[in-house]
């Protein structure tokens, strides 16, 4: 059977990862979620002090871009691929509320699009790969075999946030991230 490629785009929180990995392990491809890649990115730049609440430092991200390498291994156990940031599994490090309040200021560096979208070509150059995220259909594969784009209410958005964040065991309200559903929508406004 040929191959495809397939691009699910959208805002977060829609069901875009869900819907990718179960397809994925449907048609046995490989499953590639980007958000996870700009989170490794802001893990990164937050252990290095690059961003902070009160300030970001894009100038010594840029320079240290070099020294991100991020790998997708599959779990057995869990059934999907684990984010590895420099040989370090980083995966629930990046699904925190502290991740998810950054993450929308180091996508807006187009230096670090630049060099993720170039990591998710490489990634889908054999095809047989379900990749979701932001730009995946018009950006990383705007000739994908097939495209899907996904939306939710801000509030259908946060309840799905919430229920992850909480079985990962994080401390967080309804509130805290319905708001930050919000601030990502407007910052997503702007650019």
């Amino acid at each position: 059977m040929k191959k495809i490629t397939i691009a699910i785009d959208g805002f977060s929180s829609t069901g875009k990862s869900t819907l990718a990995k179960q397809i994925a392990n449907q048609l046995g491809y490989i499953y590639v979620d980007t958000g996870a890649m700009y989170r490794a990115v802001t893990y990164f730049a937050m252990q290095h002090n690059f961003i902070s609440e009160t300030h970001l430092d894009t100038e010594e991200l840029i320079k240290n871009l070099s020294d991100i390498t991020l790998q997708f291994r599959f779990n057995e156990t869990l059934g999907f691929a684990e984010m590895y940031l420099n040989n370090e599994n980083i995966e629930l490090a990046i699904r925190t509320i502290e991740v998810s309040r950054m993450v929308s200021k180091i996508a807006e560096i187009s230096e670090v699009r630049a060099k993720l979208v170039e990591q998710q070509q490489q990634m889908g150059q054999n095809k047989g790969i379900v990749m979701d995220g932001r730009d995946i259909g018009t950006i990383v594969f705007p000739d994908a075999d097939l495209k899907l784009f996904m939306t939710a209410s801000p509030q259908t958005k946060a309840q799905r946030r919430f229920e992850e964040l909480i079985e990962k065991g994080q401390k967080v309200t309804f509130e805290e991230v319905l708001q930050n559903v919000h601030e990502r929508f407007v910052i997503l406004l702007q650019t």
